[in-house]
């Protein structure tokens, strides 16, 4: 993303509101990937699921690769492809938990799926899957958690003058900002451009208080930065 920001003539500043840790305990995930030719789909959030799933495979010495696989989006199907080696089965138009359950629905009835997710996450997949007959389980991979370096940056960045825009690209960035910046003493400025990645992550804004400024017309990055870039462009114009 950052190199994106920059090939359009941004200036991209870091501020990490996740870290990727692993789970509380590898019971879950290490007792599915044993059982792993039982599942008929194995169904993927995140590409730090795949990445996890296949680390962990690996570390044990056992065998990733399902026998159908469904993705959230094409971040986590490329990482599907190079982390498992194989294509993805499904992929839902919009990158968004609700129609990847609408997009398994008419072919999990009776099915046994393995969901791969974060170990806080929303459970309306889960649900959806189950209310469609799938016999679901799920195996946490990682967790997100916040990092511990990140309120001294802000601090440092607020002290230079803060960005003139910030990028969410989750709920739990969102969340984690706001923590960070209420560790640090410090509160979101006025006139700052707030971009969503999606409808999600635009709810969870609203939630503490932040309106989108712009969102992205489908959940990926690119299509984030091109939002950010048409703002630029159209204040640079005027």
């Amino acid at each position: 993303m950052a190199e994106l920001l920059e090939a359009h003539g941004m200036e991209p500043v870091l501020v990490p509101a996740i870290e990727i840790a692993p789970p509380e305990s590898w019971c879950g995930l290490d007792a599915a990937l044993t059982a792993l030719g039982s599942y008929d789909w194995v169904v993927f959030t995140s590409a730090n699921a795949v990445e996890s799933f296949a680390a962990r495979a690996r570390r044990l010495g056992l065998g990733a690769n399902p026998k159908r696989v469904a993705v959230m989006g094409p971040a986590t199907a490329r990482a599907v492809e190079e982390a498992l080696g194989q294509a993805v089965d499904l992929m839902p138009e919009r990158y968004v938990a609700e129609e990847l359950a609408a997009a398994l629905a008419p072919v999990i009835h009776g099915a046994s799926v393995l969901l791969v997710r974060a170990a806080v996450a929303r459970d309306v997949l889960p649900e959806a899957l189950a209310a469609a007959g799938a016999l679901v389980t799920v195996a946490e991979a990682y967790r997100n958690v916040v990092p511990e370096g990140s309120v001294a940056e802000l601090k440092a960045l607020f002290r230079e003058g803060p960005p003139e825009g910030v990028a969410f690209t989750s709920g739990s960035t969102a969340r984690n900002l706001k923590g960070l910046l209420e560790a640090a003493g410090l509160e979101m400025p006025e006139g700052i451009v707030l971009g969503s990645i999606g409808p999600v992550t635009s709810a969870a804004m609203r939630e503490l208080g932040w309106e989108p400024g712009v969102e992205a017309k489908e959940a990926t990055v690119t299509a984030l930065v091109e939002r950010f870039a048409a703002v630029w462009r159209t204040s640079i114009s005027g």
